[in-house]
């Protein structure tokens, strides 16, 4: 029988009892869990025959065998008989002056017209598109047109060079590419069309659709260029969708890596669909009045799965900002969930501990009623952020929920969530697993390991979100995730469950050093440097000891308007012996300005590593990062610090 009527989706409420009876089943009867799910969030054209034909033990993945529907169709069609007017995006630009309100009807129309558009170019179902666009509306239009006529979109975020453009283009054979005049962040323009122009000076492709977005004037190369608002003037409002098979790919997604070439994750349409609006509707608690602002870039798997897919299968209503919201105003942030009464708030521990050190003035001139759910993504957010964003954003009375997922498992899959939660919430504690989520944390030998023991976290069971392989190289799939161990996933990550069977998260695994035999996660090294009220972020990296195998190497960046001492070092060198003990305790410490960050905020160890050896050859392409001058300043600190001891 199943537990959970479709009739009921819209008002149920998932609390303790609910999530423990659902559980259970979902581990124990995951067949029919999840058809009983798919047959809640998503309408099928053709139902499936097989529900899950999934092998760990092969490396292949399949879900719903047979089924056929459309993945846009999912998102808008079946909305619009009772929420056409009903607003799908309130977007920004990044000056504040430019500004759209897309209701569902609209925002189905630009579809189709868009859809249409990319058929009068030739592009038909299987056709790999790639998108280097800015934060725009155009971003998803473009997305869910692709979606619509089968075609697989590769979304590249815009601030890639040229020469990562061009890779992720070459590997994924693309025919289209989907671009803009210019992108806008943060006050400063970054010249998207040129570097399409220099991706592809040795590469040829059928069309580069371009998007007028600052209006600048650009080289525009006859007949491969065409203006899309030239393309799209006589396209029809309405278009008929492609049927899909559930197993045929939605899109591709490059995940950037710290070394070696960037593999070509494939999200599927029925599984990908489903789990993303799943754990939208779940993990977030969304209720129908709801406002949701996710802050990823559309270029990265959370803007595919919460800025995109997730919350328009759910019909919700999205906030979509161009720029950066810890950018030049600290206040930005909150003037956009105040203006538009912002519900659900979900940013990375990056965004977070930046507007942390700009201090509480900010938040003196917002209210933030309107927020219930606060949420974090991209790596564990350490206690004092987990704190400040608590005590201060909400005021003491919003639930965190800190996920845990990445680019392959396609949506969230551990969280403390919202109904089941607990009285009491763990900062920096990823705490249970989603529904059909099984973990297991294993030693290095694949034997499951007992609690408050740390080891690797691997997956024991298929869940539809989950990638279908690498594109172009299925033994790469293979060896990263299915090799280590036998019939189990391997996350790559570190992990241990506490005494009340909560997960914590600490970490890559290349992320965890050896310090005489003992591992030790740099996520919790740092969180116990940020408790300082003077650490804005930290990052460790271990450093080869002849002793010790590994020493612990931290750099610290300061709130501003204090200034570094060397005093400051014993105390910071205290706080990690007070938190994990003295065998953690950094040996060095040094001042950073600021971090080395590729452009979706994620700290580059590796580059930390190449600096504190001086292993400068080491390097490599440093222009994905955010501010490639960062490393010069970090040469120079390491530089100054030498000069002392000498």
């Amino acid at each position: 029988m199943s537990q959970l009527k479709q009739m009921d989706i819209v008002n149920f409420k998932l609390n303790q009892e609910t999530y423990s009876r659902l559980y259970q089943q979902s581990i124990n009867e995951p067949n029919t869990f999840w058809a009983e799910q798919g047959a809640n969030f998503v309408t099928w054209f053709v139902p499936w025959q097989v529900v899950n034909d999934s092998d760990f033990s092969k490396a292949t993945i399949s879900w719903f065998k047979g089924a056929k529907l459309n993945v846009c169709f999912n998102c808008l069609d079946r909305h619009l008989a009772k929420k056409a007017n009903q607003v799908a995006i309130f977007w920004e630009g990044d000056n504040a002056h430019r500004r759209q309100v897309i209701t569902y009807q609209r925002l189905y129309e630009r579809v189709c017209r868009f859809a249409n558009s990319l058929k009068t170019v030739g592009v038909s179902k299987g056709d790999k598109v790639c998108i280097y666009l800015p934060m725009i509306p155009e971003a998803m239009i473009a997305m869910l047109a692709c979606a619509r006529i089968g075609a697989v979109h590769t979304v590249v975020f815009g601030g890639f060079s040229p020469r990562a453009l061009r890779e992720r283009i070459q590997n994924a054979g693309c025919k289209v590419i989907i671009t803009a005049d210019e992108g806008i962040r943060n006050a400063t323009t970054i010249p998207l069309k040129k570097n399409v122009d220099a991706a592809l000076s040795d590469i040829t492709v059928r069309k580069v659709i371009v998007i007028k977005n600052s209006g600048t004037k650009v080289a525009m190369h006859s007949p491969r260029d065409i203006w899309y608002h030239e393309l799209a003037y006589q396209q029809s409002e309405a278009c008929e969708v492609q049927w899909m098979d559930a197993e045929d790919p939605l899109f591709i997604l490059y995940t950037s890596g710290s070394t070696g070439k960037p593999k070509g994750i494939i999200h599927t349409s029925g599984g990908y669909l489903l789990y993303a609006a799943m754990t939208f509707r779940y993990v977030f608690d969304y209720q129908a009045q709801d406002i949701f602002w996710c802050t990823a870039d559309m270029g990265w798997i959370t803007g595919h799965s919460y800025g995109v897919y997730g919350p328009l299968a759910n019909g919700a209503t999205l906030v979509m900002y161009e720029g950066l919201i810890a950018g030049a105003s600290p206040y930005l942030v909150w003037e956009i969930v105040d203006r538009y009464q912002v519900s659900i708030f979900y940013t990375a521990p990056t965004a977070i501990r930046t507007l942390m050190a700009s201090g509480d003035a900010p938040l003196a001139n917002s209210k933030r009623d309107s927020l219930r759910i606060l949420g974090t993504v991209g790596e564990p957010i350490n206690p004092e952020a987990w704190r400040w964003y608590h005590q201060k954003v909400g005021k003491g009375k919003c639930w965190i929920v800190d996920t845990w997922w990445q680019t392959e498992t396609g949506g969230i899959m551990i969280a403390p969530l919202p109904g089941p939660g607990k009285e009491q919430q763990k900062p920096g504690a990823a705490c249970q697993p989603f529904l059909g989520i099984k973990p297991l944390i294993v030693d290095e030998n694949g034997k499951a390991v007992v609690k408050e023991t740390q080891g690797f976290l691997t997956i024991a069971q298929s869940w539809p979100g989950q990638a279908r392989g690498i594109y172009a190289n299925p033994a790469r799939f293979d060896q990263s995730y299915f090799s280590q161990y036998k019939g189990l996933y391997f996350t790559g990550d570190g992990a241990f469950q506490d005494k009340d069977g909560d997960y914590w998260i600490t970490g890559r695994v290349d992320d965890v050093i050896n310090v005489a035999g003992h591992r030790l996660g740099t996520a919790e090294i740092e969180s116990a440097l940020v408790r300082h009220p003077l650490v804005a972020e930290a990052a460790v990296i271990g450093v080869p000891h002849p002793v010790k195998g590994e020493s612990v190497f931290a750099f610290v960046t300061l709130i501003s308007s204090n200034p570094w001492q060397d005093s400051l070092i014993p105390e910071l060198q205290q706080e990690v012996i007070v938190a994990i003990g003295k065998l953690a305790k950094p040996d060095k410490i040094v001042y950073a300005p600021k971090l080395p960050k590729t452009r979706s905020g994620k700290i580059m160890r590796r580059l930390l590593r190449c600096i504190a050896a001086d292993e400068l050859d080491k390097l490599g392409d440093i222009s994905t990062l955010a501010e490639p001058e960062v490393i010069e300043q970090l040469k120079a600190a390491l530089a100054a610090e030498k000069n002392k001891l000498e």
